[in-house]
């Protein structure tokens, strides 16, 4: 993932800022005993990008990587709108507790940039529907240049979205988190109607570090530089985790990313180790292969 690649990661700041005040409320406010529901995992399940992941002699790279992880950012379905038998076949390879997290096609979101897509927003919806207990959340990307100024679009959008489909929001143009109005509007949208405000953690846009919470969810989307740091941000993260759980978070979606993706893995392996150890929970380690050596393995 290049997105928020910086050429010196040893230069940035990786301090996770304060919790945004309205964080603290809404977790206390949704407060309940139900079993706190984490799912790790990485973006992408294909050979080329995981190399050395996989046995040798692995036939297929979804099942296998099922049984090493609980859940999946399910980025392919932002290259083209699923189908109903397209999202059976994905749901026949894992297992029961198996968690998928569909990105909204590209058409909906950069191409029609949100004018006139209900239509293929309950496409979208109806197929991915059919993964049943498995559908995990959708989330909805915006374009870089998607700015505040078109907030209405959004608000539509979001008011129309199909009832009962969890669904969660990342917005990437910088006015989003520099116009205090902006900012406000879309967070209270969003809490109101009960979606995720999708947290990205990477090296050059740190302004989308934002620690906002609007539902008792956490989505974060993780990118790790390939350097020295990237373990400590997830220590860090954990330690966060651990506030949010006492104040009342029920539910963790946390993805993986790398800017040289091999490595998503073992620092999945990692933050899944901190996890388990944090919160008493048993979180599945995934299997290491011999020749899977990562960067960070000799420090």
């Amino acid at each position: 993932m290049i997105f928020g690649q910086v050429p010196n990661p040893g230069e940035v700041d990786f301090t996770l800022p304060k919790d945004d005040p309205k964080t603290k409320q809404v977790l206390n406010k949704n407060k309940d005993d139900k079993p706190f529901e984490i799912s790790i995992g990485c973006a992408k399940w294909n050979k080329t990008d995981l190399k050395g992941f996989y046995p040798r002699g692995t036939k297929d790279e979804l099942t296998y990587y099922a049984t090493q992880f609980n859940s999946i950012e399910l980025n392919a379905t932002f290259y083209g709108m699923p189908t109903w038998q397209q999202v059976e076949t994905w749901k026949e390879k894992t297992p029961e507790d198996f968690k998928f997290f569909p990105k909204l096609t590209n058409t909906i979101s950069h191409f029609k940039r949100l004018i006139d897509v209900k239509e293929p927003v309950d496409t979208f919806c109806n197929a991915v529907s059919n993964f049943g207990d498995k559908l995990g959340m959708c989330f909805l990307q915006l374009h870089d240049n998607f700015k505040p100024k078109d907030f209405a679009r959004l608000e539509k959008t979001l008011r129309e979205f199909p009832k009962g489909v969890p669904l969660g929001v990342e917005v990437r143009n910088n006015e989003w988190f520099t116009d205090e109005k902006a900012k406000a509007d879309f967070e209270n949208l969003l809490e109101e109607l009960g979606m995720a405000n999708i947290i990205v953690d990477t090296a050059g846009r740190r302004d989308m570090l934002h620690m906002r919470l609007t539902s008792p969810v956490a989505f974060v989307r993780y990118v790790g530089a390939n350097h020295l740091s990237d373990y400590d941000r997830l220590n860090d993260w954990v330690a966060r985790i651990k506030t949010w759980k006492q104040e009342g978070l029920q539910k963790l979606y946390f993805f993986v990313h790398q800017n040289i993706e091999l490595e998503s893995p073992l620092l999945a392996e990692h933050f899944i180790k901190e996890i388990n150890k944090e919160f008493d929970v048993s979180i599945h380690i995934p299997v290491r292969q011999a020749a899977q050596k990562s960067m960070f393995d000799e420090n």
